[in-house]
């Protein structure tokens, strides 16, 4: 679940994203809440949602995000009934940007869509949600081998195969 919150310290707005509390119980999901905090928090780009902090309080794990005031990609898409090749192309570019520092970061997102992308009145788009981001450094292998992550309607090949997957898998979605 994902809350609007103040930071009080600096006194701002953020977004609290909270693990259900019967989730904290298992280990698996522990692990992949803690791996996209990491993976998140690594990352520092317009097109990317930030991560400020996380922790876990009492058996409930949080993160501490920039609120961005937006809707989502997909609701862009229904709201607006389609979008001109010059728009389309923009959000595109946007999203690659994010992509690219991901990469350079080692991480891949493995679940881009419409539905994790925020749109901003300002016309920026941000990338978010990277609870199965997999890091390529090899230090975090939470996914087994043939397994299949991701959304099935925009997942790549490989991912829909269960094969390996690299940074094309990205910009395939």
């Amino acid at each position: 679940t994902v809350y609007r919150g103040r930071d009080t310290v600096l006194d701002r707005i953020v977004a609290i994203k909270v693990m259900d509390p019967h989730l904290g119980k298992d280990d698996e999901f522990v692990k992949r809440f803690i791996l996209e905090a990491q993976a998140t928090g690594r990352l520092s780009h317009p097109n990317i949602v930030n991560v400020y902090d996380a922790g876990e309080e009492d058996g409930l794990y949080y993160m501490v995000m920039e609120f961005v005031e937006s809707i989502t990609l997909k609701d862009y898409i229904i709201e607006k009934g389609f979008l001109s090749a010059e728009e389309a192309v923009d959000i595109c570019i946007q999203i690659c940007d994010g992509l690219a520092h991901a990469h350079k970061q080692g991480i891949i997102h493995r679940d881009i869509k419409p539905h994790n992308i925020l749109c901003t009145p300002d016309g920026r788009y941000k990338l978010t949600d990277f609870g199965i981001a997999r890091l390529v450094d090899g230090a975090s292998h939470l996914t087994k081998a043939g397994t299949v992550m991701g959304s099935v309607h925009y997942f790549s090949p490989e991912q829909a195969s269960g094969h390996a997957i690299s940074f094309p898998s990205d910009l395939y979605s």
